[in-house]
């Protein structure tokens, strides 16, 4: 393994014209001892075998992919069929390991910073993982009952309502026994041995309806959240992780897949014969049990605890620059927001799937439009992004409906989210649909119609919102009928594209992983009225109208402001900036930028916001700032006061 890092550092050098810099690099051509072995197959069985040679890369670039598939290809030819390949995958954990583990060893290997950077960036699994900047770490609560019964929902006893087993985060989840510091900690290890630089973290809490969780189990959830943050990937870490898994095996929690199968199945036929419920069985196999009821006990803490694990964040190594929660329409109130913004929450995911009354009312959703109206409302006002799940295909739904709805969700003024899941509707085996199905009330569209129908819901949406996703991770074999296709996104935008129509979409435009000259950007502002603010989308944009980076300022009425009375979270006049975002290669918080980030654009669009804050007579500027943005801020002149941080406008 040593002689091919050595050869892999020895190519990146040549790159530049370096000269090797002692005599142990000319052994980096050395056969590998066999001694020297890896496990399993990696990326470069994926690579084009065709190529023999590789374009000359820049200087300060990664090594050519199919360059460094044909090293490791080359190194397995020797090797027995007792002896196992090497493979990309092991390759970035075993340096990491001997830096950390072996310092002299990894010194005589002479690696500068500037070479360790492109060797990471060679050796990096799934890049797109960090392509926007941040490191996405997405965590499961605990299964709980609901407040809702919709018609499509699967009924997976093993997790929260409308999650399946099978779903990757859920898989991780179960594993770590559904614990928010085991599943933090889990995935940072995962993601830095991978290469990926895990400084800015944004976590995404899933499972249902956050506010229908007891307030101590949130704030315990959320303390050790940050909590993980906090203690990272070390030895502590790794200490702590270990006693929390002993607490939970003492107790004869399953955690293994087949075992936790084993203990719902028995609930679980009965769910899908509907002679019980999922809350039912849940309180049942959860709430009743002694074990999990024995756990249950020491997952409560006090909010003071959470703003001291919030504080260290804001200095810690990996901070949390955003923290999502998902809620239901109706749940949406002053006090639950108020509560959100305690425990760092900067965007909320809500469940709308439709606006139609009648089609909300056949798939059995509890929250109306009226409701929905309400909570776009009061989420805007409390400055939070809004990311939404809508739904094609929907019992009762035509095509054509589904088109009209998609377009009054993200044009008309109640609404206009910030971002939008699109989902088509498919049938999970044991859910109300599987009747209507049954009877003839429901089909999937065929492929063509899905496609058709997506594709004018993307053309539908504005240069402000993004699509961040189209298919959920679902296998295909949970699903009964509906759309299976993987790739489901690319099939609507090759469609659209081939029309030739322009998409505005904010995902499609992302210059994500690419590097933006900054002389070359242009910053345009795109205003837009909902019922409770004038809105204005700050972009950086390239000559091909690509993304670069992004601001969402919003400039509340105040009469609306003051009708919350002391609900209100700002003061009549004061403006609020609800999400600040610049694109590029991931870079470090502690370490130098090569990219937009740290280019001043963020700054620039800040500038430029309080700038229109104040042209519009408004006195502040709030932003809903993460926990580990917040020093971030103060940079730039905002001061701590409350949920936000403040500038003030006045002279």
């Amino acid at each position: 393994m040593e002689q091919l890092i050595r050869e892999i550092l020895n190519e990146l050098r040549n790159a530049t014209g370096a000269p090797a810099p002692d005599a142990d690099s000319a052994r980096a051509k050395e056969s590998t001892s066999a001694s020297e072995t890896d496990a399993g197959k990696g990326d470069a069985d994926t690579a084009d075998a065709r190529r023999t040679t590789a374009p000359d890369p820049l200087p300060d670039a990664p090594l050519d992919p199919n360059r460094l598939a044909q090293i490791i290809r080359r190194r397995n030819e020797g090797r027995t069929a007792s002896e196992q390949p090497f493979a990309k995958k092991r390759l970035l954990p075993y340096y990491l390991h001997v830096k950390e583990a072996d310092p002299a060893r990894w010194g005589s290997w002479n690696v500068d910073e500037a070479l360790e950077r492109r060797l990471v960036q060679t050796l990096r699994m799934k890049p797109r993982r960090t392509a926007s900047g941040v490191a996405t770490i997405t965590v499961l609560t605990k299964p709980w009952p609901c407040s809702g019964d919709c018609l499509y929902c699967p009924n997976d006893l093993r997790m929260p309502k409308s999650y399946l087993a099978d779903e990757p985060a859920c898989q991780r989840a179960e594993r770590n026994w559904f614990d928010p510091y085991l599943q933090v900690t889990a995935r940072l290890h995962a993601l830095v041995e991978m290469g990926h630089v895990t400084d800015k973290v944004e976590l995404i809490v899933l499972g249902g309806t956050w506010s229908d969780y007891p307030q101590d189990y949130q704030a315990w959830f959320v303390h050790e959240l940050f909590r993980a943050l906090n203690d990272g990937d070390g030895d502590e870490a790794r200490r702590a992780a270990e006693e929390r898994r002993a607490l939970y095996r003492s107790h004869g929690i399953a955690n293994r897949a087949e075992d936790a199968a084993a203990h719902v199945a028995a609930a679980q036929q009965e769910v899908r014969d509907g002679t019980l419920t999922y809350n039912r069985a849940v309180r049942q196999l959860y709430q009743k049990d002694a074990s999990w009821q024995a756990v249950a006990a020491r997952q409560r803490a006090m909010l003071e605890e959470v703003a001291a694990q919030q504080a260290a964040n804001e200095q810690a190594r990996h901070r949390c620059v955003g923290l999502v929660v998902e809620t239901r329409p109706d749940a949406v109130t002053p006090e639950s927001l108020t509560l959100l913004r305690r425990f760092g929450c900067t965007k909320v995911q809500m469940g709308i799937q439709s606006l139609d009354p009648a089609v909300l009312a056949l798939n059995s959703r509890t929250a109306n439009v009226e409701s929905v109206r309400h909570a776009f409302e009061l989420l805007r006002l409390f400055g939070f992004k809004t990311h939404v799940h809508a739904m094609a295909n929907l019992c009762g739904s035509t095509p054509e409906r589904d088109k009209q709805d998609y377009r009054r969700l993200v044009t008309d003024a109640p609404y206009q989210p910030d971002e939008v899941k699109l989902y088509p509707c498919v049938l999970v085996e044991g859910t109300g649909l599987g009747a209507r199905a049954k009877r003839g009330d429901w089909r999937p569209y065929d492929e063509e119609t899905l496609v058709d129908v997506l594709a004018a819901d993307v053309l539908a949406t504005p240069p402000y919102t993004r699509i961040s996703r189209m298919i959920r991770d679902i296998s295909a074999h949970d699903i009964v009928a509906g759309n299976r296709k993987t790739n489901l996104r690319q099939l609507v935008e090759a469609h659209v594209e081939a029309a030739g129509a322009p998409i505005e979409e904010m995902r499609h435009r992302e210059i994500g992983a690419d590097a933006a000259e900054a002389a070359g950007l242009t910053l345009s502002v795109v205003r837009y009225r909902t019922t409770v603010s004038e809105e204005c989308f700050l972009q950086w944009v390239t000559p091909e109208n690509r993304i670069a980076g992004f601001l969402r300022l919003s400039l509340p009425d105040p009469a609306c402001v003051e009708a919350l009375g002391g609900a209100a979270p700002v003061c009549p006049h004061e403006a609020m900036i609800r999400e600040v975002h610049v694109y590029g290669k991931v870079a470090s918080l502690h370490g130098d930028g090569q990219n937009a980030q740290h280019r001043g654009l963020g700054k620039r669009l800040v500038e430029t916001a309080c700038d229109l804050a104040r042209e519009q007579g408004y006195r502040a500027v709030n932003v809903i700032s993460a926990v580990g943005t917040r020093a971030y801020y103060r940079t730039l002149g905002f001061v701590d006061g409350g949920l936000y941080q403040q500038k003030s406008l006045l002279p």
